[in-house]
């Protein structure tokens, strides 16, 4: 044999070993978990999804990197599903990050989305690859989850192999659309007037309130959606200034994302109708957000209310509350209330590896990673202690409102 072949050989061969031994990963004979989140990272969501994914970055940091007993890397990828074409979540991004994810062997969990309408594009994506397991900290449209009164059967087509591999941390709107239609009629509103931003969410939560107002002796007196691009909303706040018999509504209810222009519709809001005492405006968790309260102003979102799932800060358990001085402690002061979820959801995720090593399974195995997610009960978590039902909802179904007062949001009361 040529010597020189021979000794190319034998490098070839001790470099090979060399791989086998580091597993691919890096050192330790340990093989390599990767888990990746996909949030808008541009656009106005970023104030509430930068704090998601330090909450990630933290909990994984917490467990040391590893997992079962230090066998196993696991890494975490931050992936941005918005475009700056857009300034929000972007379809075409979204689904590229699923597709790459599918096809990503080493990755055992994606968590995310943010926003309802990108979710319902990577389920069935996700659902075909393994299944590969998706957990969400913010998801709230009912129907990814149960079936949509509008669209029967639309639920299971998201799971084309019949097992369901989708779960969310956070409740679902057909709660908060209810809880916010019994808060409007509580502050003494006879008459409401909804607007959405006809997306999945938007319109998915709006619909939800507006049956619930039936229901509860709230008359609707208009429900339309608006047009996110809109230079202004003057015309349409004008005709809502009228449209209880000549006069303005009690309330306005507003289903929507921060992303989608809802700055400049309280802004029109306040210009026609006055301030927000006058006329109630009550939103959801999209709302919720110190970018909203900075894109109209202080004085001009003083008074709005908007609701998120679960209790405030000081309201956690211990764990939770432990969370938010670590978190403060590595990345400074935290007001966005969705950091918590971004943190229990990474924990859903650590726990499901764990469980499966501890059963004696292979955590590569993407199966058997979301049945350990699906088995999940009485999870001691930051949220409190909870489980996950045969849908992927959470058992948590507390609702907390929130009204800007200083130009800050603060929790006025929590809700069944």
């Amino acid at each position: 044999m040529n010597k020189r072949f021979f000794a190319l050989l034998s490098v070839l061969v001790i470099a090979s070993l060399a791989l086998a031994a580091c597993g691919g990963a890096g050192g330790g004979g340990t093989a390599t978990l990767k888990i990746v989140s996909s949030l808008p990272l541009t656009g106005s969501s970023l104030t509430q999804t930068q704090t998601i994914v330090n909450a990630m970055t933290l909990r994984l940091e917490q467990a040391g990197g590893t997992a079962c007993g230090g066998k196993y890397n696991v890494v975490y990828e931050s992936w941005d599903d918005a475009s700056a074409a857009l300034g929000k979540w972007d379809p075409a991004v979204e689904t590229e990050n699923a597709n790459k994810a599918a096809a990503d062997k080493s990755i055992v969990a994606y968590l995310g989305t943010f926003n309802s309408g990108a979710a319902k594009l990577s389920i069935p994506i996700l659902n075909a690859a393994g299944p590969l397991t998706m957990i969400s900290p913010a998801n709230t449209n009912p129907g990814l989850t149960k079936a949509d009164k509008d669209e029967p059967g639309v639920t299971d087509s998201y799971y084309p192999t019949g097992v369901r591999s989708y779960s969310r941390v956070v409740a679902a709107d057909d709660i908060q659309g209810k809880v916010a239609a019994n808060f409007v009629k509580s502050l003494g509103a006879t008459t409401v007037y909804i607007l959405d931003d006809q997306e999945l969410y938007g319109k998915g939560i709006a619909d939800v309130f507006e049956a619930t107002a039936n229901e509860i002796g709230l008359t609707v007196l208009g429900h339309e959606g608006i047009d996110p691009k809109a230079a202004d909303y003057k015309a349409l706040m004008t005709k809502i200034s009228t449209s209880n018999n000549g006069a303005a509504p009690d309330a306005i209810y507003v289903g929507m994302v921060v992303d989608n222009n809802a700055s400049q519709l309280l802004k029109d809001k306040v210009a026609i109708m006055g301030d927000n005492e006058t006329v109630k405006y009550v939103g959801p968790d999209g709302i919720q957000t110190q970018a909203f309260i900075d894109g109209a102003g202080a004085d001009v979102a003083e008074g709005v209310y908007a609701s998120v799932a679960g209790v405030p800060f000081e309201e956690l358990p211990e764990s939770g509350k432990k969370f938010k001085t670590d978190y403060e402690a590595k990345f400074g002061p935290l007001t966005e209330p969705y950091s918590v979820y971004g943190y229990e959801t990474m924990s859903v995720a650590l726990k499901a590896i764990e469980d499966v090593c501890a059963a004696g399974g292979d955590p590569t195995d993407r199966a058997a990673v979301n049945s350990a997610v699906f088995a999940i009960k009485n999870f001691d978590g930051a949220l409190g202690t909870w489980s996950f039902d045969a849908n992927g909802d959470t058992s948590l179904t507390d609702m907390t409102f929130y009204q800007v007062q200083g130009g800050a949001y603060t929790s006025v009361g929590t809700f069944k």
